[in-house]
Formats: structure tokens, C-alpha cells, sequence
């Protein structure tokens, strides 16, 4: 399904990292060329020879790394991007692509890509709120990229608030979204109706069905893939 696509998955210092290999597992599996950025503290949380066993790839992390074919590897590796998801995002790398800083492999080829680009933010719920952070996400908003919504829950410090990064499944669909299919429901609005259903025979007696929703939702997911606006109702 994903074949002759290039996703670049661009992996910055946060515990959530360890989520990445099972995307890059989901992405492959469907034939996807998968191209992972990391920055020097990602290295503290993850081995690249993770991503570069599930890749066939060699982890790029070095801007001056001399050990690849010639070509200037940022800008090379920018033109093949179909998309970009930096997952995680921590505050700091978020800080640096807001405000202009290419200072590595990852912030540099981030700013070279012209192809959509897809923040997910991931650190503790006191700092996703800090003032300076939502000012950073808002002007990469205003700049074209689209900002992941993160999960509520338990956090790796053990607090409870937003600021985690979603579920490997979650990230999937964003990125299927936008490059599994044509965008020939643009413009379009779907309402899909997903899992048991019931038909009143009385005021005490009704007519259902044992329905998991699983086709509906699968219906609502490939109809976003093809660019509709949709309402699942379950």
C-alpha cells in the first residue's frame, strides 16, 4: 500500500521513544521506505542499530557524519520525504524548529523538507503548558505544520495530566492520512454510524445486535485517508 513512499520519522530526547520501533514496524510492513533522524540525547534512550536493523537503513545523527556517499545528506534525504513526523518532539526541539535553529542532522533536514510535516509532542504536562511551548506549537501551526493532540494519563515522572505522546496507532493514522491513498475525498464530509444498533419494539423490549464497530471504524479510517472531514458516531 505504502510502496514508493518515504517517510522520515525524526526521533528527539524523551523516554517516548521507545514507541518509534513498533511505528517503523507498522510502516514497513506495508512497504514504506522509512528514514530515521536522531538527535544525539535520543541516542541516550534508544540504540540507532534498532532503526537501522528495521530500516536497512543507516540512523542518521551526525551533521558532519563523513561515513555515506557523497551528497549533502540533509538536504538529499529532504527531497525524498513524502512526509516528516517528528515523534517524539520534546520541548527543546520544538523550541528550535519555531524559532529557525538548525543546528543538527534533524532540525537542518526539517527545515529543508517542503513536504508536510507532523509535530507530536512529548513531555511532562507542566512543561506542554508552559507559556513559551504553546507559543512555539501555535507558530509552527501558523507555519503549515500540523500538531498531534497528546494523550491524557499517567506520565513517566508519575503524574497524571496531557502532554504524552499517543499510542503507536495513533501516530499510524496520521501518517497513513496522509500518504496511504489519493485525496480524491477532499472536500467531503462522511458520517459513519459504527457498533450495535437497536430497533425499540416496546418501551421495554428493543432488537440489537452483537456489532463490534470494528468495520465502521475501519470504514471512518480509510475515508480519512482519502481527505474527508469525518464523523464517527459509536
Amino acid at each position: 500500500m505504502l510502496k514508493g513512499k518515504t517517510a522520515v520519522l525524526a526521533v528527539t530526547g524523551s523516554i517516548a521513544a521507545y514507541k518509534i520501533p513498533n511505528l517503523v514496524r507498522m510502516l514497513t510492513k506495508l512497504h514504506c521506505d522509512v528514514q530515521v533522524l536522531m538527535t544525539q540525547n535520543a541516542t541516550q534512550f534508544i540504540n540507532p542499530i534498532t532503526f537501522e536493523t528495521l530500516t536497512g537503513h543507516k540512523c542518521l545523527i551526525d551533521t558532519f557524519d563523513r561515513n555515506f556517499q557523497y551528497s549533502v545528506e540533509h538536504v538529499a534525504l529532504a527531497k525524498q520525504a513524502d512526509i516528516v513526523m517528528v515523534a517524539p518532539a520534546s520541548a527543546n526541539v520544538i523550541g528550535k524548529i519555531a524559532n529557525g535553529i538548525a543546528d543538527d542532522m534533524l532540525t537542518t533536514t526539517v527545515m529543508a523538507c517542503p513536504c508536510k510535516k507532523i509535530i507530536v509532542p512529548a513531555m511532562n504536562h507542566n512543561m506542554y503548558h508552559n507559556p513559551i511551548v504553546q507559543d512555539n506549537l501555535q507558530k509552527l501551526a501558523r507555519f503549515g505544520y500540523e500538531i498531534a493532540v497528546p494523550d491524557t494519563g499517567r506520565l513517566a515522572n508519575g503524574d497524571i495530566g496531557d502532554g504524552r505522546m499517543p499510542e503507536e496507532s495513533v501516530l499510524f493514522q496520521y501518517l497513513m492520512r496522509e500518504i496511504a491513498c489519493e485525496k480524491d475525498l477532499l472536500g467531503k464530509k462522511v458520517l459513519v454510524t459504527a457498533g450495535a444498533t437497536r430497533a425499540a419494539m416496546d418501551p421495554v423490549r428493543f432488537i440489537t445486535n452483537p456489532s463490534s464497530g470494528k468495520m465502521g471504524i475501519a470504514v471512518a479510517q480509510a475515508a480519512m485517508r482519502r481527505g474527508a472531514e469525518v464523523t464517527l458516531v459509536a
